[in-house]
């Protein structure tokens, strides 16, 4: 190489490397406009797809709607495979029966479930900083998610769909996420794809102020939150919600005790890497001054008290929810005191006979409902908020919470423990997301007790 070669090579490459620079920046700030929700219109890729989702998803619905739900699911239910044939597509449907058994369970008619995942709004898709490599789209009112799947992923969910489903009977209040349906869709050229459709934690999000998906440790868990005044939706990490607290008063010992109960249950199928989803809005003035009166104690407790049937069992009654311990010894404490004004106001001729009579009668359902309360309280149950999607809202003394329990799919096999030993390695003073599935259980459940109040 010659001296004026020498003399060219230095500002050359100095141009070379600044034209890197600026290609990575605006590569990174194009990802940065990315993140958040997007209307799926015409000019979008997944249009098309979208489309036959929607279609696919109407008729899968409508089967079930033409074809009454069994009283009590059986293992043919859950090795079901339903094929519908469209003009441009083939949809096949897993298990219908048992996940149309949990949207009844949950209050939900497949009316109204078909009209939102197939209304003629588009469906959103939602761009997030995760690392996972899955497409995902709310339905257009926001109250479903959609998530392509791995078949590894599907299959573990339906091996696991029935103690599932009995985790949600025993713990009808569980924070676990609910899972409404597995599809896979193949059309012609292209590759299959599997997807699940879930209930949306933040529903409805109008007023929530920041999202949060926290796994208890502390590598890679930093997200840089939105410019001030943004409309970018970005979900925040565990450790950009240092210094804060989730300030729920009596309702933290509720919360504390179903995290054990939930991730317990996923120890059981030896899992871990899933995430606590948690959002905050602040409660409007007349939410901030409600009372437990006997008249809203009423009406809250027709919300918990669900006269639909069970996840399994179409003759059993089930929840979304019942009262908490205090607020049921406050209603029973009520309903008694209200049924002894009616009986003297409304004693009249009664002679002495008759009121012991009625006393003892009253005390007999009162010993009915005292074994019913120790099933609510073993079941960890408590007075829902009379607000949408209840089983996921508890509301604190100023704020309202959104609380979540999602991606149960990683499997703690032979790649992640190798990736523990590498990452001990790695980062031997820090907490990382791959650790035993016990040890991940009793971490977040501590994270939990170490950021309430």
């Amino acid at each position: 190489m010659n001296r004026t070669e020498l003399e060219m090579s230095g500002p050359s490459v100095s141009r070379h490397s600044r034209s890197v620079k600026r290609r990575r920046w605006g590569g990174l700030r194009q990802q940065w406009k990315l993140l958040g929700l997007f209307e799926i219109d015409q000019q979008h890729e997944f249009y098309s797809l979208t489309c036959m989702m929607k279609e696919g998803l109407f008729a899968a619905v409508q089967n079930t709607i033409d074809n009454p739900l069994p009283d009590e699911l059986c293992e043919d239910d859950y090795n079901l495979e339903v094929t519908q044939i469209q003009k441009d597509f083939r949809m096949e449907t897993y298990a219908g029966p048992v996940f149309a058994s949990l949207r009844r369970s949950l209050g939900m008619t497949e009316k109204e479930y078909q009209q939102s995942l197939s209304s003629e709004g588009s469906y959103l898709q939602f761009i997030s900083n995760s690392k996972s490599k899955a497409d995902f789209f709310l339905t257009n009112d926001k109250r479903f998610f959609l998530k392509t799947q791995s078949k590894r992923e599907v299959r573990f969910l339906l091996s696991n769909l029935r103690i599932y489903m009995e985790h949600l009977e025993k713990y009808p209040h569980s924070l676990l996420v609910k899972f409404l349906g597995v599809h896979r869709i193949k059309i012609a050229h292209q590759r299959m794809k599997y997807f699940i459709v879930m209930q949306s934690v933040f529903y409805p999000d109008d007023r929530i102020t920041a999202r949060y998906d926290l796994k208890g440790c502390q590598v890679s868990r930093w997200t840089d939150p939105a410019p001030e005044g943004s409309q970018i939706i970005v979900v925040l990490k565990d450790l950009n919600f240092e210094g804060q607290f989730i300030r729920l008063d009596q309702q933290r010992p509720w919360l504390l005790r179903q995290m054990e109960i939930d991730t317990a249950f996923l120890q059981t199928l030896n899992v871990l890497d899933y995430s606590l989803l948690l959002a905050h809005q602040p409660l409007h003035q007349d939410e901030l001054s409600q009372t437990l009166s006997f008249a809203t104690l009423i009406m809250r407790t027709k919300k918990s008290v669900n006269a639909t049937s069970s996840p399994t069992h179409a003759a059993s009654p089930t929840v979304p929810g019942v009262v908490a311990e205090e607020d049921s010894t406050l209603l029973s404490a009520e309903l008694n005191c209200a049924t002894i004004t009616e009986m003297h106001s409304g004693n009249g001729g009664m002679d002495n006979t008759s009121l012991e009579e009625d006393k003892i009668e009253q005390s007999s359902r009162m010993g009915t409902e005292s074994a019913n309360l120790q099933e609510f309280q073993a079941q960890n149950r408590r007075l829902l908020p009379n607000f949408k999607n209840p089983l996921h809202v508890i509301d604190g003394p100023e704020e309202r919470y959104f609380i979540g329990i999602i991606d149960i799919f990683t499997v703690y096999g032979f790649k992640k423990r190798l990736e523990h030993l590498w990452k001990r390695l790695r980062h031997p003073r820090q907490t990382f997301s791959t650790v035993s599935p016990p040890a991940y259980c009793h971490r977040l459940c501590q994270w939990v007790q170490d950021h309430t109040k």
